[in-house]
């Protein structure tokens, strides 16, 4: 089994990105075949990652696919490589809930019995680290802290003090991160801008993080944590074992490009499994839907930053909404779901679906436990599914007349998103390997009967 290391923190804004991206380039540049993953339903982390890396960013999430899918998701993942690194989510112990550790990463380095790396802010601190160190260790022994990297130091003296304290804590310092080398990225809304939308420069904050990494951080000794990671023995996850082959290959024509970035590696892998050919379109420049479509599927992402070069493409709209209202197959989650209103901040879209969305000043942001309102592309009703509830918009009207689904909100049971004909539009993110059924199903309603 691969070497493997996770990088943690005691909050978010601690580094952890920084440090993980910046890890993941530099041991690529020594020549290591590394294997990017992140804790949690983030999808803009694993774009970095990717770039990084070299290799496919993976999101290990047990809310959303089980606890018990995580090891083999891992294996799947690190195939062929030499080492995993894997970038925690928010702190350490912050799970689903404030009384469990459940999906945390704290969880997740106990699934993957692997050593784990603390991101500390040290801005304004020295000794005190120790303290912070000494409950980070002690509120669960079954978590195996192995080293610090101190962020936002002041000075080598500074350095020298967070040295000296660590190791009282008993933990050694593997680097120290001077404030004049932090690296920035672009955030808005819902956070980062992602690496697809910003060009260039991605490349650019990635080298810098490669550098800051390898010029402060000792890379042998965090190797060497990586090494100490017991085998891990577990059957890899394999999409060909998840769903049942449909014939006749039917094309998937699957939405990317900067404006829909919110998916999952293995959303692809599982309709290919089924019998799909995937084909990428992008939105914001091609003006058709890719020959032979016989499926779409819209994954989520930020088209309300592209809302004006979106709506300029009237010949894909078109192309979009001629094959919904023919009885074709969609999937859309959250970014789809907007693209396919009428309007989305007073731009028209594809119109498929009879309402319109517009920027919000309230964050939704959860899981969701929802239950399928009705038959759809997507499977039968009543089906249960965990999913995540990530956007700054609001559609109007919140729901269709025969919702996607219902699942319990602050006002009781609430009703979400939208079926129509061949459509399933919702701002529900679901994670196609925790529901390989749901592409299995999408893939065999694209079959005439």
């Amino acid at each position: 089994m691969v070497d493997r290391v996770v990088i943690a923190a005691p909050a978010s804004g601690s580094g952890k990105t920084t440090v993980a991206t910046g890890l993941m380039a530099a041991l690529r540049a020594r020549g290591r075949v590394v294997a990017p993953f992140k804790v949690g339903p983030d999808y803009i982390d694993p774009g970095y990652h990717t770039l990084a890396a070299g290799r496919p960013g993976r999101n290990l999430d047990p809310v959303l696919v089980g606890e018990e899918r995580i090891a083999p998701l891992f294996a799947h993942g690190a195939a062929g490589a030499d080492i995993a690194v894997v970038e925690g989510v928010m702190g350490m112990f912050d799970g689903r809930s404030a009384d469990a550790d459940f999906g945390s990463t704290a969880h997740l380095a106990k699934l993957l019995d692997a050593p784990v790396v603390l991101v500390v802010d040290a801005w304004g601190q020295a000794r005190s680290i120790a303290a912070v160190l000494h409950g980070f260790r002690g509120f669960d022994p079954e978590v195996r802290l192995a080293g610090v990297i101190a962020n936002r130091i002041g000075s080598p003296a500074h350095a020298r003090l967070l040295d000296e304290a660590c190791a009282q804590a008993g933990l050694p310092l593997l680097g120290a991160l001077p404030r004049a080398g932090l690296v920035s990225l672009p955030s808005r809304h819902l956070g980062l801008v992602t690496a697809a939308e910003h060009g260039p420069e991605a490349t650019g904050a990635i080298d810098a993080m490669h550098s800051l990494i390898a010029e402060h951080v000792d890379l042998d000794a965090v190797l060497g944590l990586a090494a100490s990671a017991p085998e891990l023995t577990v059957r890899p996850w394999n999409p060909v074992e998840e769903v049942t082959l449909v014939s006749g290959e039917p094309v998937v024509a699957v939405a990317g490009g900067p404006a829909f970035t919110f998916g999952y590696a293995e959303h692809s892998e599982l309709l290919a499994a089924a019998g799909a050919r995937v084909a990428v379109f992008d939105p914001l420049r091609d003006e058709s839907l890719p020959p032979g479509t016989r499926g779409v599927v819209l994954p989520g992402g930020f088209p309300e930053q592209h809302a004006e070069a979106l709506s300029a493409n009237v010949s894909l709209r078109s192309s979009i909404a001629e094959f919904a209202r023919s009885g074709g197959a969609v999937h859309a989650e959250c970014g789809g779901l907007l693209y396919l209103v009428r309007s989305l901040d007073g731009r028209p879209m594809c119109g498929v679906l009879d309402a319109d969305a517009e920027m919000s000043g309230t964050l939704r942001l959860d899981y969701r436990d929802a239950v399928a309102a009705t038959g759809s592309v997507l499977g039968p009703e009543g089906a249960r599914r965990t999913g995540h509830e990530f956007h700054n918009t609001v559609v109007t009207p919140a729901c269709g007349a025969t919702p996607a689904w219902w699942w319990r909100g602050d006002g009781g049971r609430e009703g979400e998103g939208f079926v129509v004909d061949g459509v399933h539009a919702s701002y529900l993110h679901t994670h196609p390997a925790g529901n390989p059924d749901l592409v299995e199903a999408f893939v065999r309603a694209l079959n005439p009967a």
